[in-house]
C-alpha cells in the first residue's frame, strides 16, 4: 500500500509508504495521497493532519523519475491530469503538519511546503534539485518557498538545486522545530494535540484568513478577517469559549 492512512482522536496521520524507493511519488501513491487528503477534509471528526514518510531515510525524494516524471513531461500540460492534493487543486483549511523524517527533495519538499507547519529530524536534507534535470519545480516550489524564506535563500535553493541540512532549514525559518530522529513523531503529535485545544472552527478560519489574505491588499485582507470574525461570533464554540472564560474552566468545543 503506497500510503498508510490512520485516524485517531481527531488526528489523521498520512504516511508515504514506499521506503525502498525513498518514498518517491508515483501515480499510485499520488492517487492514494489525494484520497487520504480528501477524506481528511470531508471527515468532520478529523481536525489536524500529519504527513510523514515511512522508513528512516526519506520523507520523499519527489516525483518518481522512472514513471511519474516522464508522464508529466510527456503530456506537456505542466502538472498533468493529476488528482488534487494540498500542493495543487485541493483547498484545505484544516491544519497540516509535515513530519520530515529524512530527505525531502523536489516534490517531497513541495509537499512539505504545502503543509502549514514543518518539524524536521536533525538528519533531514531539504532541496529542490529540479534545475539539474532541466526543469523547475511543478508542484508549487517556486511559489511557496519564496513566501516562507528570504528571497535570496529561495533563489539559492532554486537556482543551484543544492540541498540544505535541517539546521540551515531551521535557521532560515523553513521548519518550525528541529528534533532528534526518534522524537519526530512524538513532537508532531504534541503539536497536533496543541492545535486541538482551541476551537476548531476558529483554527480553520485563521488558516483561511491567512492563506486567502496573503494575495489580497491590506484593506481587502482586513475585510476578509472581519467577515470571518463575525461569522465565528455566531457559533456555539464562541458561546462556549465565553462561558468557559467567565466560569474559569476549560472550554468544551464541539466544532459548531
Amino acid at each position: 500500500m503506497p500510503v498508510i492512512y490512520e485516524k485517531n482522536d481527531h488526528i489523521a496521520v498520512i504516511t508515504l509508504n514506499r521506503p525502498d524507493e525513498f518514498n518517491a511519488i508515483d501515480m499510485a501513491l499520488l492517487k492514494k495521497l489525494s484520497q487520504a487528503l480528501c477524506d481528511f477534509k470531508d471527515d468532520d471528526n478529523m481536525q489536524v493532519g500529519i504527513i510523514t514518510g515511512a522508513g528512516q531515510r526519506a520523507f520523499s525524494i519527489g516525483a518518481d523519475v522512472t514513471t511519474l516524471l516522464p508522464e508529466i513531461t510527456n503530456n506537456h500540460s505542466g502538472s498533468g491530469p493529476h488528482p488534487p492534493t494540498n500542493m495543487r487543486g485541493l483547498t484545505l483549511y484544516k491544519p497540516l503538519i509535515a513530519a520530515i523524517n529524512g530527505v525531502a527533495f523536489g516534490g517531497g519538499l513541495e509537499l512539505a511546503l504545502a503543509c502549514d507547519l514543518r518539524i524536521a529530524s536533525e538528519r533531514a536534507l531539504l532541496g529542490l534539485p529540479e534545475v539539474n534535470l532541466g526543469i523547475i519545480p511543478g508542484w508549487g516550489g517556486t511559489q511557496r518557498l519564496i513566501r516562507l524564506v528570504p528571497q535570496c535563500k529561495a533563489a539559492e535553493m532554486l537556482f543551484t538545486g543544492r540541498p540544505i541540512d535541517a539546521a540551515e532549514a531551521y535557521r532560515i525559518g523553513l521548519v518550525n522545530k528541529l528534533v532528534a530522529a526518534d522524537k519526530l513523531m512524538e513532537e508532531a503529535m504534541k503539536m497536533a494535540k496543541q492545535i486541538l485545544k482551541p476551537a476548531p472552527l476558529a483554527v480553520r478560519a485563521a488558516k483561511q484568513a491567512m492563506l486567502q489574505g496573503i494575495n489580497l491588499s491590506l484593506d481587502s485582507g482586513l475585510r476578509l478577517e472581519k467577515s470571518l470574525f463575525e461569522m465565528l461570533t455566531t457559533t456555539g464554540d464562541f458561546s462556549e469559549g465565553l462561558a468557559a472564560a467567565n466560569e474559569k474552566r476549560k472550554p468544551n468545543f464541539e466544532g459548531r
